[in-house]
């Protein structure tokens, strides 16, 4: 009994018990973020920001719709209470900031923050996940046999620790019509657009049969 005691009051210590691990878990990945707030109307490299998958049948005030999210899973409980690469996403009904469901937008072909993002440009999306001693980057590649979404079986998205061709995105203007006279302009900030992965060509999507 004695060593159960004092092996227990050392993981107490060391911040190493199970409970410990999922309070600073659900601490930090709900934790409040504050969102980047545009001064020319543009998203900017170094943005903070939420990508918001919005309900077309319903208003925004009454449903406004899904945020990409950090989803939490075992692992990440029994590895200290931190993220681990691979970590999956998912999509949560919540427009409220926090660690879990905030990114930031990332410069891959050297662009300076502050920069606005051109529709057609390559970026990263990075996240903390409320943490502050890691990044993590949103990343998506190739379908196969084994690789693919665990509900849908669509291309998979996850979350990776290194950056690489596999974690470059680009904005695209909704309308396929008008996609060509927009290349190149600034994205303007809270407006409906196509988040693409550039290795893939596949656009950034929520299958709502499994929301």
């Amino acid at each position: 009994k004695q060593d159960h005691l004092r092996d227990f009051m050392g993981k107490k210590e060391r911040g190493e018990l199970l409970s410990q691990r999922i309070s600073r878990l659900g601490d930090n990945l709900l934790k409040k973020t504050q969102l980047s707030v545009t001064k020319d109307g543009f998203v900017h490299f170094g943005d903070t920001v939420m990508l918001l998958s919005p309900d077309n049948k319903s208003s925004v005030e009454n449903y406004p719709g899904l945020t990409l999210a950090i989803n939490m899973d075992e692992s990440c409980i029994y590895s200290l209470g931190t993220l681990k690469a691979p970590c999956g996403v998912s999509a949560i009904k919540s427009v409220e900031p926090v660690g879990r469901n905030t990114f930031c937008i990332l410069s891959v072909d050297g662009a300076a923050e502050g920069e606005p993002v051109k529709f057609g440009q390559n970026f990263g999306l990075g996240t903390t996940g409320g943490f502050s001693d890691q990044m993590f980057y949103l990343a998506s590649e190739h379908k196969s046999f084994l690789r693919f979404a665990k509900k849908s079986f669509l291309q998979q998205v996850y979350l990776t620790d290194k950056l690489s061709y596999l974690t470059c995105w680009q904005a695209v203007f909704c309308d396929p019509q008008m996609r060509m006279e927009y290349e190149g302009f600034p994205v303007p900030a809270n407006s409906k657009i196509i988040i693409t992965h550039r290795h893939t060509n596949r656009g950034l999507a929520v299958p709502r049969n499994f929301c």
